[in-house]
């Protein structure tokens, strides 16, 4: 009889250890949540780092494609303006 009234007492607390733990462990998660948040891991440090030379590298290509286009229109107008035939 002792043994069920026992066994009837720990059955609820069960819960409720498990609730504690979780109140107890909350401080430690929510401090390394925000530690996690504002530090930069090496995998994500990489990441940025080749996102950001790609974009540069992209805006090196484009600003070429363009000075030789601008190249090519003044050598066009060169040839036109020194043209003897005109």
């Amino acid at each position: 009889m002792k043994r069920l009234l026992a066994l009837a007492l720990v059955l609820p607390l069960a819960g409720c250890v498990s609730t504690a733990a979780h109140i107890v462990t909350a401080p430690v998660r929510a401090a390394s949540w925000g530690v996690d948040k504002m530090t930069t891991s090496q995998a994500e440090a990489d990441r940025n780092r080749g996102r950001r030379d790609r974009k540069e590298e992209e805006r090196e290509r484009k600003q070429a494609k363009k000075d030789a286009k601008h190249q090519r229109e003044l050598e066009k107008q060169q040839a036109r303006d020194s043209d003897p035939g005109r």
